[in-house]
């Protein structure tokens, strides 16, 4: 499918800064040439890119003696046309390297050359080549970066007229359904009553909190002394104009909130209950309070009774791929907090990155915590996801140090959230490898042979060939190595003393045991000889059992359970002479929990979580058509985000059915829709397995996320409606039978839903702790009968436009009805307080 108009030709401009080579002088290796990428064709099965680069120096590029390396998701698939002249090699995962050929003539002064490359596919502005570098043969340690510029979408001439068209008729039917008085505690409770009257906060209310809520009690009182400029006195009894943190025999999470004219009553049976509660009181407040320094806060009176409906509601982060900063992530636990979210998955290493110090083995952080410019891994790890050759900056590098890592620890802990960490193997692990490959070479010249075998991960003599799907060749432990078993355990005491020192709980660790690819380990010497002395195993596809259930016994000894995704329960088998995976019922039996995340239609693991639990392991619902929150908001070629697993907007977790999720399957990962008959194959969950169904989880992995902004552009308001289906009970519109009746319900809902997000949550995230860079909506644009109609997905936004491809700004003119303008249109919302959504552009003919 097209999102570009084929014969348009597109330019995507990249500044190449600081790049010069040894016949260039230092002053002129602030602007010597300049990148464009100009995108011919976007045909689904074969766009044509040409890469131009222009001399803007006053000296001759020779025609040899330098390479370009750069950063593409395209594994495999990037093809250049013109072989005579130029070839691009890939080097390992997403980096490339392209080099001059002997026919290549030198680039004068002024001059540009282009480079014609047929891309696998194109769909959106994350496919771009990011991170382009220069290299000197002569010199490799010059090495000069190329800095990234916005491309300028007024001349990319996109025709979004096929998106917006959709989000029009969206908006339409979301703006035609009336909107009740909504609650305002979020997400929703159980039961909720206002009773007509307002309680106001002021600097005088005390807070009253018997001794196993001081915690609780002293954040409520921090919270309000930035609202009210007076730190409210926490104490265990009194009377008077008060907030009372009541201890009652209520279970779990539950809360109660009363309010009345001179007290709010929270009362819970646990401090994680009590916190939940004053986390619906936060939602009460009005949004904007956040803003400024209140002298008084009017809260409504209200009875609420609420519970959560999964006592597991989880978030993935990744900051592996790239790094995200101490502050950001306690930013990340804060809107967890406050919509009562209480489980981080913490995605620390990967094959781009180790982020977490661990004591006795520096390499992991001083190597795997680094990237840069490097061809043999000694120093520091390669470029990726367009992270660039300097070593010094983020997200590329950077690391959390053994005491950052405690205080994250703690402050999550006294926000009821657990952290539970993720060591990727047997896959995944290419950071750590390499990392203990350093350390191995590092000992062995200090003539240390036996210290330094005892962590090493990979064997150097192992001629097996595999390609992960992320394109890296050397990414997988070699898992009949003892040594292998040394490093987990060490890991694993390491952290375990981490969490101790925080007082931080750890039941459970994440030892990943996705995507290991095909050819891993079977051309291993130790892995052959390993074989031959254990006959109960007879492949080298029989090292995945053994590989779990040795890590399994290593966290048993320290009283931890075993943590995985989905294929810690499967195993392979020869199915019409083809390897497939199955699922692996003899492993049930240890207890794992298995986060599943492909249900992916048309790869026949649609109700592979169903089949998980009702098989008896406990599944973590991790399904990345409703739950990916780095996917796509939408086909749009300027919105950023992977697309692989469909595109996600809020209304993918807010319809999300967790018992019955084959109900919410409505298109497939190319947005087309999919008939319910479809599925009617499909295993569904059993009463049995329902109850190993523990709980949802989001993820967002960060290839394209490369900044906090876009952590939190992702994130927002994506998460929000995650957070309501996590915590509240199925929706009437879940258990009505009557498919009629249960799309009036559910556009009843998601209305109500909508407005509560940009009446009331989205503004309060304006503030709220220091503000979140949530995304806005872009507008719905259709063309009727030769004229442009837009709309919004709320009343409350603004929607302003240009002709001639100008891009709107405050001072443009505001939509009002429909347009009889010809020619290029962009529109754009805006909201009260002065954020605003990505341009659409079409063209009225």
């Amino acid at each position: 499918m097209n999102y570009i108009k084929p014969l348009n030709r597109i330019i995507l401009v990249l500044l190449l800064s600081a790049i010069g080579g040894y016949s260039f002088s230092q002053s002129e290796r602030t602007a010597s040439f300049s990148y464009k990428m100009e995108i011919k064709s976007v045909q689904p099965d074969s766009p044509i890119s040409t890469f131009i680069l222009t001399n803007n120096s006053k000296n001759v590029l020779p025609n040899q003696g330098w390479d370009i390396y750069f950063n593409s998701i395209k594994y495999p698939g990037i093809m250049i046309n013109d072989t005579n002249k130029y070839q691009i090699n890939h080097v390992n995962g997403d980096l490339y390297r392209l080099s001059p050929r002997k026919e290549f003539a030198e680039l004068k002064p002024g001059k540009t050359m282009k480079i014609d490359i047929t891309l696998r596919f194109m769909r959106n502005i994350s496919d771009f080549p990011s991170g382009f570098y220069i290299v000197w043969n002569s010199d490799p340690a010059k090495v000069y970066t190329i800095k990234n510029i916005d491309p300028d979408y007024a001349s990319l001439l996109i025709d979004d007229s096929q998106v917006a068209e959709t989000v029009y008729n969206q908006n339409l039917s979301l703006l035609k359904t009336p909107v009740q008085q909504s609650v305002k505690v979020f997400p929703t409770p159980n039961t909720y009553q206002e009773k007509g009257f307002s309680f106001k906060l002021d600097a005088n209310v005390k807070i009253i909190a018997p001794a196993i809520f001081k915690n609780e009690a002293e954040l409520l009182s921090s919270d309000l002394y930035k609202l009210l400029g007076e730190k409210p006195q926490v104490i265990t009894s009194g009377s008077g104009k008060a907030i009372v943190l009541k201890k009652v025999n209520l279970k779990g999470e539950a809360y109660q909130i009363d309010i009345n004219k001179d007290q709010i009553v929270v009362s819970a049976g646990s401090a994680a209950g009590v916190f939940y509660g004053i986390q619906s009181l936060n939602t009460l407040f009005p949004p904007n309070v956040w803003s400024h320094k209140q002298s008084v806060i009017n809260i409504p009176a209200v009875s609420v009774q609420d519970s959560p409906r999964f006592e597991y509601r989880a978030f993935m982060l990744d900051i592996a791929r790239n790094f995200q900063t101490k502050k950001e992530l306690f930013k990340v636990l804060d809107i967890m907090a406050l919509y009562k979210l209480n489980v981080l998955h913490f995605h620390f290493n990967d094959d781009e990155g180790w982020r977490v110090e661990i004591p006795g083995l520096p390499e992991l952080t001083e190597v795997g915590g680094q990237r840069g410019h490097s061809l043999d891994n000694n120093s520091h790890l390669p470029p990726s996801h367009g992270s660039g050759p300097d070593i010094n900056t983020l997200p590329g590098s950077g690391y959390y140090s053994r005491k950052e890592f405690i205080e994250i620890l703690k402050y999550a802990k006294s926000r009821h959230i657990r952290i539970i960490p993720e060591i990727e193997t047997p896959g995944h692990a290419r950071a750590a490898i390499k990392a203990m490959e350093v350390r191995y070479n590092r000992l062995m010249k200090e003539g240390k042979k036996e210290e330094a075998k005892e962590y090493l991960l990979s064997d150097k003599d192992d001629q097996s060939q595999y390609k992960s799907v992320q394109g890296w060749n050397d990414n997988v432990i070699n898992v009949a190595m003892p040594s292998v078993y040394r490093f987990v355990e060490k890991t694993v005491v390491e952290l375990i003393k981490m969490y101790k020192e925080a007082e931080a709980p750890l039941s459970t660790v994440h030892m990943g045991g996705d995507e290991v690819p095909i050819g891993v380990w079977e051309k291993s010497e130790i892995v052959k000889q390993f074989l031959e002395q254990n006959n109960e195993l007879k492949t080298s596809d029989d090292l995945w059992k053994y590989f779990f259930t040795k890590v399994n016994e290593i966290l048993n000894k320290h009283q931890l359970y075993l943590s995985g995704w989905e294929e810690i329960g499967m195993k392979k088998v020869i199915v019409d002479g083809k390897k497939r995976m199955v699922v692996d019922t003899s492993m049930v039996k240890y207890g794992f929990q298995t986060d599943v995340w492909n249900n992916v239609y048309g790869t026949g693991a649609e109700d592979l979580a169903y089949k998980l639990a009702n098989a008896g392991y406990k599944v973590v619902l991790s399904n990345v058509t409703n739950m990916y929150l780095d996917m796509a908001y939408n086909k749009s070629f300027t919105e950023p985000g992977m697309y692989w697993g469909g595109y996600i907007d809020i209304d993918k977790p807010f319809y999300f059915i967790p018992n019955d999720y084959f109900k919410n399957f409505k298109e497939d990962e190319d947005g087309n829709h999919i008939p319910p008959s479809a599925l009617k194959d499909k295993n569904r969950l059993t009463p049995f397995g329902r109850s190993n169904i523990i709980g949802l989880q989001s993820a967002l992995w960060s290839e394209n996320v490369a900044s906090s902004q876009r952590l939190e552009y992702m994130l927002l308001p994506k998460l929000l409606s995650f957070a309501e289906r996590a915590w509240s009970t199925d929706p009437k519109w879940v258990m009505e039978q009557d498919s009629v009746k249960s799309d009036q319900l559910y556009n009843k809902d998601w209305a109500a839903f909508v407005s509560t997000l940009w009446n009331r949550e989205l503004p309060r995230l304006n503030y709220y702790k220091g503000g979140y860079n949530y995304r806005v909506p872009a507008p719905g644009v259709i063309i009727k009968e030769g004229k442009v109609f837009a709309n919004a997905q709320s009343q409350k936004f603004i929607i302003r436009y240009t002709t001639d491809n100008i891009e709107p700004n405050v001072n443009s003119l505001v939509y009002k009805d429909g347009l009889s303008t010809k020619g290029n249109l962009a529109f754009k919302v805006f909201t009260p307080d002065g954020r605003f959504s990505k341009t659409v552009r079409i063209v009225n003919k």
